[in-house]
């Protein structure tokens, strides 16, 4: 009896040690899959990665620029304050205007931001945000220049512009006769205005107004008016649709809460139009 006793005993003891070793593998299992389905589901409502590689201009002042070593600008600001509004970090990396869009095409870049101008032909092979500046071409000429006073006094003339811009379609298809001088630096066609090798040069508005109030205040001056309305878009390689909508989002809310007009103020020293 006291043998059937102990088998009887040890029967029940180990089905109460299986069943609690199930629940605890059942319960482990559970958490963890619980877990994970918690993290998938999340990284699929947001489905943003945490950096993005920005790809900027090297030298477009007021936008994007190298100052003591950094690079600073309107455009440079604006980023931050959209990723800090998203959530996501961003490494920036410079490269010269006309290597931009070939950059998002083959995914070296996620986005740029360098003055862009968003066009119809630019749309075909990258994606644009929201505009988030108004600008146009303007004309800058030698300070002794009086027989440039418009568009139409570019006519037969050497125009410089840079490389792989609006401005340089313009100058081909608007102004008859007119030589496009393309540079890759921006400094490099200011230069060609001032030693001669070119007549004047024909550019984003605010790029050029900004040079001749700081660097070429006493070389060149802004003649004729303001030219082809322009906007500014932030530019996506294709296929990030969420990222697009959530910098719209956030550009919209840094336009609401007052910080957009803060930078804007801060580098063209007034606040956009209403």
């Amino acid at each position: 009896m006291l043998i059937v006793k102990r088998s009887l005993w040890g029967i029940v003891l180990l089905t109460f040690m299986a069943v609690l070793g199930a629940c605890g593998g059942g319960g482990s299992e559970s958490t963890g899959s619980e877990s994970d389905s918690t993290e998938n589901e999340s990284s699929s409502e947001e489905g943003l990665k945490d950096v993005y590689t920005v790809a900027s201009d090297t030298s477009f002042v007021p936008f994007e620029f190298k100052e003591d070593g950094e690079y600073v600008g309107f455009d440079i600001d604006l980023i931050n304050a959209i990723a800090d509004e998203v959530g996501f970090d961003i490494k920036l990396e410079t490269t010269n205007f006309d290597g931009i869009i070939p950059g998002l095409q083959t995914g070296s870049f996620d986005m740029a931001i360098a003055g862009i101008t968003i066009t119809e032909d630019r749309k075909k092979t990258v994606d644009f945000s929201d505009p988030y500046y108004d600008a146009g071409l303007r004309i800058g000429v030698a300070v002794d220049n009086n027989d440039i006073n418009g568009i139409e006094d570019l006519e037969g003339k050497t125009v410089a512009t840079r490389l792989g811009s609006t401005s340089a379609d313009y100058i081909k298809e608007n102004i008859e006769g007119a030589e496009a001088s393309q540079f890759e630096q921006l400094d490099q066609a200011y230069m060609a205005v001032e030693n001669g090798s070119a007549d004047a040069i024909l550019y984003d508005a605010p790029n050029v107004a900004y040079y001749i109030q700081t660097k070429g205040k006493d070389s060149l001056k802004l003649v004729g008016d303001l030219y082809q309305a322009e906007q500014y878009g932030i530019a996506f390689a294709k296929g990030q649709d969420e990222l697009v909508t959530k910098v719209n989002e956030a550009l919209a809310a840094l336009k609401e809460n007052g910080k957009y007009d803060e930078i804007y103020e801060k580098w063209f020293g007034e606040r956009p139009e209403s």
